[in-house]
């Protein structure tokens, strides 16, 4: 796998593909967002990705999409990134958690508010860190970052979920370790 690292020159072309100069696009007079660099780098990560799915069947497709509910538990890095503030919404997920009742719509919310390209930018590069690690296959690889380019919530949704249980003492991390309890 490519791993494309997004750096442009404020009179080069936007890596959004916009075709206009990077300082004249994305609304920032110094070049890109980080928000715009992360799309970018999403949509180049998700081309490669579906160039090496094209050939499989519908089935075995569905089978790796439904595998990337597993993933956050291989490496921590594959959990969300949980803010060090937790909102309202966020304690009541993780009692919710604790309790092993989580709410559907809590749970919607929750992914929500902590969905942004930035984080699914940060999710892809850690899959592929793990791919070119050998730490998960590359077909497995390439199926979540189609699902980070895309509109899906699976993987994030699946990575809030893993990281919340850690952090309630729930699942124990990775390696074995519970962090609280």
């Amino acid at each position: 796998m490519i791993q494309f690292v997004a750096k442009v020159g404020r009179n080069e072309p936007c890596p959004c593909g916009s075709g206009r100069k990077a300082k004249r696009c994305c609304g920032v007079s110094g070049g890109p967002s980080e928000e715009s660099l992360a799309r970018a780098f999403l949509a180049h990560a998700s081309r490669g990705a579906a160039r090496e799915l094209r050939r499989l069947s519908d089935a075995e497709l569905g089978e790796l999409f439904e595998e990337l509910g597993g993933l956050p538990g291989v490496d921590l890095s594959l959990q969300v990134a949980l803010p060090k503030l937790f909102s309202p919404a966020l304690d009541r997920l993780c009692d919710a958690v604790a309790d092993d009742d989580p709410d559907p719509q809590l749970l919607d919310a929750v992914t929500g508010a902590i969905d942004v390209p930035t984080e699914r930018a940060r999710l892809a590069r850690a899959v592929i860190a793990r791919a070119e690690a050998g730490a998960i296959d590359d077909k497995l690889a390439s199926a979540a970052l189609v699902d980070l380019a895309s509109e899906s919530r699976r993987l994030v949704r699946a990575g809030l979920l893993e990281a919340v249980a850690v952090r309630v003492g729930v699942a124990r991390t990775p390696a074995g370790v519970r962090l609280a309890a």
